[in-house]
């Protein structure tokens, strides 16, 4: 159970550093393109989201490509099982269950539940952050 508890912690930590990369990405390109723009049209406004929401995205299906890859290196699912798609049900916490992992792995679909809804969550906040400057931005008289 430990050896699980470790690997799943280190790919866990891996996407958190991938996530965090991307979140400063995402809030620095907000802020700068915020105050060049100081008229928050709805148009404006739904591009940034829309560019905001398409990175978070790419972001999560990178991560959801390094729970895959963690599920190759220690052989954690089945040889004929798509480890991709598994990733991604995990992940999301949708949890078909048509795929299982290997019993001495089990605990690493779990936890790629937990480090999902983390990520999510995080991500949810990183958009209101946007939405919030963005409108902040738009409100401020020019200088």
């Amino acid at each position: 159970m430990l050896r699980q508890l470790v690997f799943g912690g280190a790919v866990s930590l891996a996407n958190i550093a991938a996530h965090a990369a991307a979140m400063a990405l995402v809030i620095g390109t907000a802020r700068t393109v915020a105050a060049k723009w100081t008229s928050a049209t709805t148009v404006h406004l739904a591009a940034v989201m829309m560019a905001t929401a398409a990175v978070l995205m790419m972001a999560h299906t990178c991560e959801i490509a390094i729970w895959s890859l963690g599920y190759a290196l220690v052989d954690a699912t089945p040889e004929t099982s798509d480890r991709l798609y598994f990733a991604f049900v995990n992940f999301t916490t949708l949890g078909y269950g048509d795929i299982v992992p290997v019993p001495r792995w089990r605990l690493l679909g779990p936890m790629t539940a937990m480090n999902g809804v983390l990520l999510f969550g995080w991500s949810t906040a990183v958009i209101f952050e946007v939405l919030r400057s963005t409108l902040q931005n738009a409100k401020a008289p020019p200088p």
